[in-house]
């Protein structure tokens, strides 16, 4: 495919920073023809038999539901948590997205703890790669240049934003996860929601052994997609920013055999010769893209040259994307061979086997997160958490507990990428760290839900933050919420 087959998106100032300098190319041209079907068949009737009971079910292993299972079990719960793949991790791990965006405020300040930081502390040292704790926050020109190139510097500050070795953090999930006794079902694909007068009361899932039910207390989707939510019935958004990359779809792939030091240092002496290549790649290969870091000098991580116009709901267009993508990753691993110093010795080592899905369906909840509240210094009246800002002009994000909570469909939460913002703010709340933090929250509602027997909307948010600081999350001081709330504060 040449490159007159495609036409490329450049992205404005603030989102080019911040996802270093990708590209995001239209969709153009098709490897399979429609499919030919028309019609309906009507699927007989039949019993399921009931695999298994407990108080909440996860659906999902990414980082939010490796979150919410652990929290839960840690706040007291039967947990079952169900996984289509056949390790924990999402994307973060069979998605090969082992960057972990940025964790810290701007002044270098850790912001995402409780689960999160327990996972990366547990993680061993050769495994994890980035500035030291004395660079958070800096600004001094020599440490955000290096740091930049490795993906953890923007806005000309240092950030804690780590890359971990994805084969590491699959068994660091697993561990943690049966330390805290939640039953794990692998290669089991969840079809759908069992809703009862409006209330989840478990999943169906799919399996070698067949079509089985797990019946639950409290459902948490954490399937990135909202597949729980959505086919219960509830509401749901799907709005986009057009030239926003957040809804673009890709494979990773990691090639071996590279000296990425010294990579970086001809990129950053040789800017006109690094453009030069970039736009011979695009002649070449259509669709192109530049390295990132892994947690290894010797490794190259490829996010994939990132695709427009094609849905993760679509069947035939996750198929156009894989075709697409490993063909790629021939390609650049040959173009870089050829053309890229410190690639002379690279060869294809892995493509992800899961799929790059950056957004599909955003839940319609209780309470949303709005482009308009970034600005905003106080907490929302029901936060449960804190995510860093997108960049220094504004202060922390309060994450409500409305946002994890359809409007409607009791029994059920949602946490991960599709919990309920706008589409402005879905660009950040969509990332591991943020899938982290809600999938925490979420744990916590749906542990204390079940075990008063109660709604996830009826829990005492007061409850949830008290669960949340025993698990070393980190929220707004309680006196700021309740004076949002306007009740009184005790005099000290």
């Amino acid at each position: 495919m040449s490159g007159k087959d495609v036409k490329m998106q450049h992205m404005a100032g603030a989102n080019e920073e911040r996802i270093l300098s990708s590209d995001v190319f239209e969709s153009a041209g098709r490897n399979l023809p429609p499919a030919n079907g028309t019609g309906t068949i009507t699927e007989e009737a039949r019993d399921i038999d009931i695999y298994h009971k407990c108080d909440v079910v996860v659906v999902g292993g990414g980082p939010a539901g490796c979150a919410a299972a652990w929290a839960a079990a840690k706040a007291g719960a039967d947990v079952t948590l169900v996984e289509r793949y056949n390790c924990l991790g999402g994307l973060s791990t069979g998605g090969l997205v082992m960057w972990i965006d940025r964790m810290t405020d701007w002044s270098g300040n850790l912001v995402i703890h409780g689960f999160a930081r327990e996972f990366i502390e547990r993680m061993p040292a050769e495994g994890v790669a980035g500035p030291p704790r004395e660079d958070w926050g800096q600004r001094e020109e020599r440490k955000v240049t290096y740091w930049r190139n490795r993906t953890t510097a923007q806005h000309g500050i240092v950030q804690w934003a780590p890359t971990l070795d994805p084969e590491r953090m699959k068994l660091n999930a697993q561990e943690m996860l049966l330390e805290a006794g939640v039953r794990i079902v692998f290669h089991a694909w969840a079809a759908r929601p069992l809703v009862q007068d409006n209330v989840a009361k478990g999943v169906i899932f799919e399996s070698k052994a067949g079509r089985n039910a797990l019946l639950a207390d409290v459902v948490v989707d954490t399937t990135g997609d909202g597949d729980m939510f959505a086919r219960s019935g509830a509401d749901y958004h799907t709005d986009i920013e057009g030239k926003d990359p957040h809804h673009s779809m890709n494979t990773s792939w990691i090639l071996g055999g590279v000296n990425m030091d010294r990579w970086l240092d001809w990129k950053e002496e040789h800017p006109d010769e690094l453009r030069q290549l970039m736009a011979d790649g695009r002649e070449a290969l259509g669709f192109f893209q530049t390295p990132y870091v892994s947690w290894r000098p010797d490794i190259a991580l490829f996010l994939g040259p990132r695709q427009s116009g094609l849905s993760a709901l679509d069947v035939d267009d996750m198929t156009e994307v894989e075709i697409r993508s490993h063909r790629l990753m021939q390609g650049h691993c040959e173009f870089f061979r050829k053309h890229a110093p410190g690639f002379e010795n690279a060869y294809m080592l892995q493509s992800a086997s899961q799929l790059g899905v950056r957004h599909t369906r955003r839940l319609a909840g209780v309470g949303k997160i709005v482009r308009g509240d970034w600005e905003k210094e106080a907490p929302e009246a029901d936060e449960v958490g804190l995510s860093p800002s997108i960049n220094p002009k504004y202060p922390l994000v309060s994450v409500p507990y409305g946002s994890l909570l359809p409007l409607q469909l009791d029994g059920l939460l949602a946490a991960g990428r599709h919990i309920s913002c706008d589409a402005n703010s879905h660009g950040f709340m969509r990332e591991i760290p943020q899938c982290w933090l809600t999938g925490h929250a979420a744990g916590v509602g749906a542990a204390l839900a079940a075990d008063a027997g109660i709604q996830p909307r009826d829990v005492d948010v007061d409850a949830i933050r008290k669960v949340l600081r025993q698990q070393g999350a980190f929220l707004s001081d309680d006196e700021s919420v309740k004076a949002v709330r306007g009740e009184a504060v005790p005099a000290e």
